[in-house]
């Protein structure tokens, strides 16, 4: 058998950062990881992504007041009931910087219903570095989505978080390892500049 060395990871001009659902309401869920922690990683891949030219993706989840656009499913663990307020949404201060890409999403996923493909793809991206909260909803639905778009996925798992370590855990051992590079804040930050 031939042990094959890991590949350094390099990220160049086609590479977008994707951040999900690091907003006020989502932020203060009670996370197996602090949240503050995962803010300051993402505002961390954001300045460095900023710095370096390349596009910076905010994702949100919002519905309209009158929740109208709710999902709706027979499901036994429903999502809210109503819409919860506009504070709810806001992208904090210390992330958001003017040239930034605001997608608003409707469902766990950030592809489904939105410009997400259409702003990454006329941007000429072709791999994306993916984190934010939680990993077992919204990072990984993106990520599947992304990979079935065949895009090159890169996750920073220090700037991500869960509800559940167990959910985290699974996600980072089982399901990321088979559809990207499984990588931190700091190697993604020092790849930039490869």
């Amino acid at each position: 058998m031939t042990v094959t060395e890991p590949t350094t990871l390099a990220l160049g001009q086609d590479t977008a950062l994707v951040l999900i659902d690091l907003q006020t309401g989502i932020l203060g869920l009670p996370t197996a990881k602090p949240a503050t922690e995962i803010l300051e990683k993402g505002v961390a891949l954001a300045e460095a992504f900023r710095s370096h030219r390349l596009p910076v993706v905010l994702v949100k989840v919002a519905w309209s007041p009158d929740g109208g656009d709710l999902p709706t499913a027979n499901v036994d663990r429903p999502g809210p009931a109503a819409a919860p307020p506009a504070a709810f949404s806001e992208i904090p201060a210390e992330l958001a910087a003017l040239g930034d890409v605001v997608v608003t999403k409707r469902h766990w996923g950030a592809f489904t219903g939105t410009e997400l493909d259409l702003q990454l793809r006329r941007r000429g991206i072709h791999r994306i570095v993916l984190a934010g909260i939680s990993t077992s909803v919204g990072v990984e639905s993106t990520a599947r989505t992304a990979w079935e778009l065949s895009y090159d996925l890169v996750f920073a798992e220090d700037a991500t978080a869960d509800t559940d370590a167990d959910s985290h855990a699974h996600t980072f051992g089982k399901i990321f390892p088979r559809i990207g590079k499984v990588s931190s804040t700091d190697e993604v930050i020092a790849a930039l500049g490869s």
